[in-house]
């Protein structure tokens, strides 16, 4: 991914880069996106983009390996987490979902992964102190709540699933408050030209749509020159 790709992709929200992943395929069907409504901490954020840097906790249950092991297994995230190219994403799945209860992500760990580098977090656990996570460290989650319960690090650097995205360590992501995508690398060279072509056939529908006397006739006009664009 180059400069001018990441600059893009920042200024893009989800849906468009879900759509352009189809003009540069040439066809409809791609489905590596999450499913249901997820939460943003700052909903009006520009989009998070990032390799993944991916781990699994719970907290719904206390931990049954000794203190130690449950430790080291925290700094071993922390470390992985503080590593990997970037730009990069904290992609975090909470098993104990559905019935997720502890927020790893309030203000002391966001802080913390924002310090380290990333540039946000995806996962399908809770986040909280919503008024003091960091600007310029968006949080997409699956809920919130008020409790970290007995949270801990399950695993690291292992694929996760995100509301029905399987995601692996490494893969590039692209989230906001719409949800998620993983980009497919073989895509990656084309996309920059298939979102300008993308947003250049939209404009041919929205322009005459916020014109005054704009009216079915004006529609179908437009229509026609969106489709032969399309092709």
């Amino acid at each position: 991914m180059n400069d001018t790709l990441l600059k893009l992709l920042k200024q893009v929200d989800t849906p468009t880069v879900c759509n352009a992943i189809e003009v540069a395929q040439g066809k409809r069907g791609f489905n590596d996106f999450t499913r249901s409504t997820m939460l943003a901490s700052h909903p009006d954020a520009p989009a998070m983009v990032g390799y993944a840097r991916t781990a699994r906790i719970a907290a719904v249950a206390p931990p049954t390996e000794a203190p130690e092991v449950i430790k080291a297994r925290r700094m071993d995230y922390y470390r992985h987490m503080s590593e990997g190219p970037r730009p990069a994403i904290a992609v975090v799945e909470d098993v104990d979902f559905p019935h997720c209860i502890g927020a790893f992500w309030g203000e002391i760990n966001t802080t913390v992964h924002k310090g380290l580098g990333l540039s946000g977090t995806l996962t399908n656990g809770v986040m909280r102190d919503l008024g003091d996570v960091p600007d310029g460290y968006p949080v997409v989650a699956g809920s919130i709540g008020p409790s970290h319960g007995f949270v801990h690090v399950k695993d690291i650097g292992q694929p996760v699933t995100i509301f029905g995205m399987r995601v692996a360590d490494g893969d590039l992501v692209h989230a906001d408050r719409h949800g998620a995508l993983v980009i497919p690398p073989e895509v990656t060279p084309e996309l920059e030209a298939a979102i300008r072509k993308l947003l250049d056939t939209e404009n041919l529908i929205l322009e005459p749509a916020r014109k005054e006397g704009f009216d079915f006739e004006a529609f179908e006009a437009a229509w026609a020159e969106f489709e032969a664009a399309r092709t």
